[in-house]
C-alpha cells in the first residue's frame, strides 16, 4: 500500500499539498509543517508533484493485519 510521507524538518508549510490533496488526508500544524494521515492517504501522488520544496515523498509501506 503507497502512502505520503512529509520530510517535516523540510517543509515550508506553504500548504499547496492540503490543496491537491483529494482525500483531505494533510494538515498543516502550527504554520510549521505538513502531516499526513495514513489512514486517509490512497498514495494518488498529487502532494508529491505539487509540493514546490520536493518534500513529500509516496513510498510502500506494510499492510497493518
Amino acid at each position: 500500500m503507497k502512502k505520503a510521507m512529509v520530510n517535516q524538518t523540510e517543509c515550508v508549510a506553504c500548504g499547496v499539498c492540503k490543496k491537491v490533496c483529494p482525500r483531505q488526508a494533510i494538515t498543516i500544524f502550527h504554520g510549521i509543517y505538513a502531516e499526513v494521515n495514513e489512514d486517509l492517504c490512497v498514495g494518488c501522488r498529487k502532494c508529491e508533484k505539487a509540493c514546490p520544496a520536493s518534500v513529500i515523498q509516496v513510498v510502500q509501506k506494510e499492510v497493518k493485519v
